[in-house]
């Protein structure tokens, strides 16, 4: 098994030469040269064309406190490290806390705390080699205490994290500390997808005695003020490892789950950048020459969800018409504006094991009709459709696909409810709704959200078959071999799946012009992955 060696500490080097036109460079899809991501293993060195010139060509300036008013969140928001679920939860956890890995913006994975990732020979047991000289906010060294601590509590039977289920097979007694920068970790089964598992955002090392109500990382910035669905607050670690960032001084970001209301805080001056700006809102912003908008293509996707264990979607000729209802082209046209590409109710359309060869859906209405008259709705179907801003253009996709169902004889009553009520005690339990997902590859997402016991099974899909194969592709290291399981898997969620995966929607977002260092990301979150970090204020 080949390891994973760093590949860079940094963005390459940017050209000097005259540069582009602000917003041809913060345009971006994916004809710019996406580095294809790497399944097992960080190996892959970025392509420098895949990466946008920073908005001028100057030295970063240090200082500043930069606001960032970002969608969604409510009083059940947190700041634990491994529990993070709302968008304003993960652009927390994302500054406060570093992993192992990590996902840079043209989702290559990337050493991040870790000088080194190594798997034996038949994926049984990975051995974990520290940097040196690192330390969390509080000064603490860092060592391989602090990521057995870690991995432990991820894996904690009584409070796990949300990416628990991806270590299921991590013998939690077999962490061996070798010396204080390298622990060895053992998996009762070969597992092929580590570095993938410890590049996910909820994968942040934090130290022993780590309390989520006053938390200590080791990303770019510290901890300082909380009020759960309002803001926080958080300043410059100055031993951050990667050399000269973050350049800010402080970090403070704003709820916001209106819409109207972030976008006119940004007009007004109240925060210096907002995520998920409203499709229909993007000439608006455009129109103001001391603010920008930053547009990515990404893997994040916007589904329906179906739950497979509930009428009517037990069936799955009905899970197959409610499929065929859409007009992909139509749905990306006008809940998203034409700000996405059409998808084929597959996730993790940047994983070398996407399956392509899966014909495309498209709408069908006769074919529709003629399966729900089989599942005995011949006479027409009723449902109800849970909506929520939860993600921008979530409620829009809603509002399409209540006309579209029509043509089919399909009654769609919306019930919008606010974002906290989504994702309070109901979810997960929702008959019909929605969600959003950001860029994963296909064993991760499964793991996160379609595997019998993930944390999310949102439509609790529970496919023998499907797991066996998905569960043989996590044990495979050979990369050629579990592709074909992969593609068997696609093939089987493609069929009789509970998600309606309509499309992949780009993330666009807003920005006053006077703020540099954004770069588009494939990733799905927002504001280059949240990437405050590598942000700016230019010289006024």
């Amino acid at each position: 098994m080949p390891s994973a060696p760093d590949q860079r500490n940094d963005v390459p080097p940017r050209g000097r030469g005259t540069p582009p036109s602000r917003r041809s460079l913060l345009r971006y899809g994916a004809a710019g040269a996406l580095v294809t991501p790497v399944l097992a293993a960080c190996g892959s060195t970025a392509n420098p064309d895949a990466y946008v010139a920073s908005q001028d060509y100057d030295d970063p300036k240090r200082g500043g406190r930069l606001r960032v008013g970002v969608a969604g969140g409510s009083s059940s928001d947190t700041v634990d490290a491994h529990n993070p679920v709302s968008n304003t939860d993960i652009a927390r956890v994302i500054n406060l806390n570093e992993g192992l890995c990590y996902f840079d913006v043209d989702y290559s994975l990337r050493m991040g705390l870790a000088e080194s990732v190594e798997a034996n020979q038949d994926g049984s047991a990975w051995t974990v080699r520290l940097r040196s000289d690192l330390e969390f906010h509080n000064g603490k060294t860092i060592t391989a205490d602090d990521v057995k601590h870690t991995l432990l509590r991820v894996t904690d039977p009584d409070k796990p994290g949300s990416t628990a289920t991806q270590l299921a097979a991590m013998d939690r007694n077999g962490l061996q500390k070798l010396d204080e920068r390298t622990l060895r970790i053992r998996f009762d089964q070969p597992v092929s997808n580590f570095t993938d598992i410890a590049a996910q955002y909820a994968m942040g090392i934090v130290p022993e005695g780590y309390d989520p109500a006053k938390p200590v990382g080791a990303g770019p910035f510290a901890y300082s003020e909380f009020t759960p669905g309002v803001r926080s607050m958080f300043t410059r670690h100055d031993n951050y490892w990667r050399e000269n960032e973050p350049h800010l001084d402080e970090l403070e970001i704003i709820n916001y789950p209106d819409d109207t209301a972030r976008v006119n805080a940004l007009i007004g001056g109240q925060v210096d950048a907002v995520s998920q700006l409203p499709h229909n809102q993007i000439a608006v912003i455009e129109s103001y020459d001391h603010l920008d908008i930053l547009e990515s293509e990404t893997g994040m996707w916007v589904p329906f969800t179906m739950r497979v264990d509930q009428e009517p979607f037990d069936d799955v000729r009905v899970r197959q018409a409610f499929r065929l209802i859409v007009d992909r082209e139509q749905m990306i046209n006008q809940a998203l504006s034409g700000h996405g590409a059409v998808a084929n109710d597959l996730y993790a359309r940047f994983d070398p094991a996407y399956n392509d060869d899966l014909p495309q859906r498209g709408q069908d209405i006769g074919k529709a009709r003629e399966l729900l008259a089989e599942a005995g709705y011949e006479n027409g179907l009723e449902v109800e459709l849970v909506t929520a801003p939860i993600s921008a253009g979530a409620v829009q996709a809603a509002s399409v696909f209540k006309e579209q169902a029509k043509k089919a004889g399909v009654t769609v009553n919306l019930r919008r409810v606010t974002s906290t009520e989504f994702f309070g005690d109901n979810y997960l339990k929702w008959t019909f709704a929605q969600s959003f997902w950001n860029t994963r590859n296909y064993l991760s997402q499964a793991a996160n959200g379609s595997m019998p016991d993930a944390a999310f099974n949102e439509t609790h899909w529970d496919d023998d078959e499907w797991t066996e194969l998905v569960t043989e592709a996590r044990t495979t290291m050979d990369d050629g071999k579990r592709t074909e399981l992969l593609h068997q898997a696609q093939r089987i969620e493609h069929e009789r799946g509970g998600y309606i995966i309509w499309g992949f929607a780009n993330t666009v977002d807003g920005f006053n012009a006077n703020v540099n260092g954004f770069e588009p990301s494939v990733t799905g979150n927002p504001l280059s992955s949240y990437g405050f970090r590598r942000v700016w204020f230019a010289n006024d």
